[in-house]
């Protein structure tokens, strides 16, 4: 019982780190940018970047670790919330160091994670409802099921 739990604790943290690692690299990277177009370019990479992570931990979670729809996309949300506390933690940190501190950077330290998280839990229940359908009708017409 305790294997199950580590696999997916560790993605959840795991995935934590990548958003946060996303988010400050690109974020560094839109800011140095010499236009708006290659400012929007960086941003949009850091999008694609985060899809991408978040599509496969709900693929880790369903192919690999076979959890059903709920608890892959409760996984899946707590990653997303762990990677935007991070990044509201970095923000505040960010303030504090350029003196530009105010009220409204300790609230990111709960909006951010809850904005983000609640999405990416329905997303996450379509996306391993569909994704279980799918492997059940594969299994079906292989004659598995």
């Amino acid at each position: 019982m305790a294997a199950p739990l580590l696999r997916w604790l560790r993605a959840v943290l795991f995935l934590g780190l990548v958003y946060l690692v996303t988010g400050i690299t690109f974020a560094a990277l839109a800011s140095r940018a010499a236009s708006n177009p290659m400012r929007m370019t960086w941003r949009l990479a850091a999008w694609a970047i985060s899809g991408a992570a978040f599509a496969a931990h709900i693929a880790y979670e369903q192919v690999r670790l076979r959890s059903s729809p709920g608890p892959t996309a409760l996984h899946a949300s707590l990653a997303v919330a762990l990677g935007a506390f991070a990044l509201a933690v970095a923000a505040n940190v960010h303030a504090q160091a350029a003196a530009s501190h105010q009220p409204s950077h300790f609230l990111a330290l709960v909006l951010w994670p809850v904005v983000t998280a609640l999405p990416a839990f329905v997303v996450g229940l379509a996306a391993a409802a569909g994704l279980g359908l799918a492997r059940a009708r594969g299994d079906r017409s292989e004659g598995r099921g």
